[in-house]
């Protein structure tokens, strides 16, 4: 079989998931999970309902690989350590005196496992999972066997019984998978009329892995780069799940992770890196955590929010200073401001209300009785043009219904008493209100702010450039990953797109500023 390249590597791995999702009706990320976790040599818990397709998504794996060997077996409480690991060798015991299982055919002989209902499995059965799953080390007697499982798939419709001693072993399933029934309806018919038989091995063997290939890649898989901008993603994940689980309230909800847990994330995101063709863990591939952190369905959305708002924070971005040059700007506006604006303030007569609703009357000599008039009739009155005014007493008790118009005079308002018109001035405050005038800058200091204009965009516009044109060579190929939905490059992004925006606010505030003065 030839060398493949980098790029080989990813066409390959592609089409091989495209042939292996082919018929399993969303059930392309399950079989993606699948696929990563066995070749990182790593397993994965399916979490369902009956029917959802768990089994299928392990036989079909199986096919990926050339010369492996599959088990598959459904656990019952009646289930025993024969079944699982092979029966014991009576020719040995009665020629050796060892106790040593036949283990092939069985799961340590095997390459690919499932194994469904692990829940109901016996102390004795899990006991030796333990070993198996973390060490890949089988205890045959008295000799400890290395196995060759790539990759171990459990299922069930229900997560570990509580009060059990269930813990080290639902530990070791690195990621926890939720497989629902098909959501969308057409996706469900397709479903149900489809004639292909998802059993059969329609895989070209050069898409399949061999073992001598996979052995290879390990090694190359360890050599994978983890750079910093990952590692300080993961370090806040981990920060912002201990003080989600030290807040009183989330007491039933605490996610508990340990060390071992870490270490074999970071094994998944460098063999993702690896099967996209890439020689170092990028953003993207953090994503792949969200499976791999919440013990309980209820913390899901939790873990998905915390994962995806880390990744924003340590999102790719360029050095720019944006506070220094948000600090200049804002500088230069002030200047531009204290220079062309000139503030002044005048005094003026307004109308004084009286009790909130009514303008007090001046009278030198009380004709009628009255002296307040409600405010909204006031306002209504017309010049030349008699209307109906009510008149109320210093009490506000109304004591007059006399007919009264508009004055020209402002402030004033003509009232009609026995036919005879009367004057009256309204009683009135002095308020000040400021003013602002604009005056052209002297030449010299025009010139002076042109300069400091044309430098801080020419800042801006080189910033803008060396964003364009040195950005991450990471963020080309975000929306490719194998694993992860392109949707959340949008996440990736995010941290640059907000300098992008900041740049382009910056450059329209100073062209807002040189306009104030330039347009005098």
């Amino acid at each position: 079989m030839k060398l493949l390249t980098d790029i080989d590597r990813k066409i390959r791995v592609k089409k091989l998931l495209d042939v292996l999702s082919s018929g399993l009706y969303e059930r392309e990320h399950a079989i993606q999970l699948a696929l990563l976790s066995a070749v990182a040599g790593e397993s994965i818990f399916l979490l369902g309902p009956p029917g959802v397709g768990k089994s299928l998504i392990a036989r079909r794996l199986k096919f990926a690989f050339r010369d492996g060997v599959s088990f598959e077996y459904l656990m019952s409480k009646f289930s025993t350590p024969d079944e699982i690991f092979g029966p014991v060798s009576i020719k040995k015991l009665k020629e050796e005196d060892k106790y040593e299982r036949l283990t092939d055919r069985y799961l340590p002989g095997a390459n690919i496992v499932f194994l469904d209902e692990i829940w109901k499995a016996g102390p004795a059965i899990q006991n030796a999972l333990l070993t198996i799953l973390n060490e890949k080390v089988y205890r045959n007697g008295d000799q400890d066997i290395p196995v060759k499982i790539r990759g171990i798939i459990t299922a069930s419709n229900e997560l570990p019984p509580p009060n059990q001693s269930l813990d080290p072993i639902w530990d070791r399933f690195l990621i926890r998978l939720q497989v629902n029934n098909i959501k969308r309806f057409n996706n469900f018919l397709s479903m149900i009329v489809d004639t292909e038989d998802v059993y059969e091995d329609n895989i070209e063997a050069e898409l399949k892995f061999t073992e001598a290939e996979l052995d290879k890649w390990t090694k190359a898989i360890d050599e994978v780069d983890v750079p910093p901008e990952v590692l300080n993603t993961i370090q806040l994940v981990k920060v912002k799940i201990e003080e989600f689980n030290a807040r009183p309230n989330n007491a039933d909800k605490i996610i508990r992770l340990y060390d071992r847990r870490w270490k074999k994330i970071i094994r998944l995101l460098r063999t993702s890196a690896f099967l996209n063709s890439r020689n170092k863990v990028n953003l993207m591939d953090c994503f792949l955590m969200v499976d791999c952190l919440w013990n309980k369905p209820v913390q899901l959305e939790v873990v998905r929010e915390i994962v995806s708002e880390s990744i924003r924070k340590h999102g790719y971005s360029m050095v720019v200073n944006l506070n220094m040059l948000k600090r200049e700007i804002a500088d230069f506006e002030k200047d531009v401001n204290n220079e062309i604006r000139v503030k002044y303030t005048i005094t003026e007569e307004h109308l004084m209300p009286i009790q909130e609703d009514y303008y007090e009357l001046i009278k030198d000599e009380n004709k009628f009785e009255g002296i307040l008039v409600p405010i909204k009739q006031f306002q209504q009155l017309k010049l030349n043009e008699e209307a109906v005014t009510n008149f109320y007493d210093e009490n506000a008790k109304l004591v007059n219904r006399l007919k009264a118009q508009k004055s020209p005079k402002e402030n004033t308002i003509e009232v009609f008493y026995n036919s005879v018109r009367y004057s009256y001035p309204m009683k009135t405050q002095k308020l000040e209100k400021s003013n602002t005038i604009f005056k052209k800058p002297h030449p010299v200091v025009e010139e002076h702010w042109e300069e400091r204009y044309r430098r801080l965009t020419r800042y801006i516009e080189d910033q803008e450039k060396n964003i364009l044109e040195n950005s991450p060579e990471e963020l080309q190929h975000l929306e490719n990953n194998l694993f992860v939905d392109p949707s959340k490059s949008d996440i990736v992004k995010a941290n640059m797109e907000e300098v992008k925006e900041a740049m382009r606010q910056l450059k329209l505030r100073l062209e807002k500023i040189q306009y104030a003065y330039a347009s005098l």
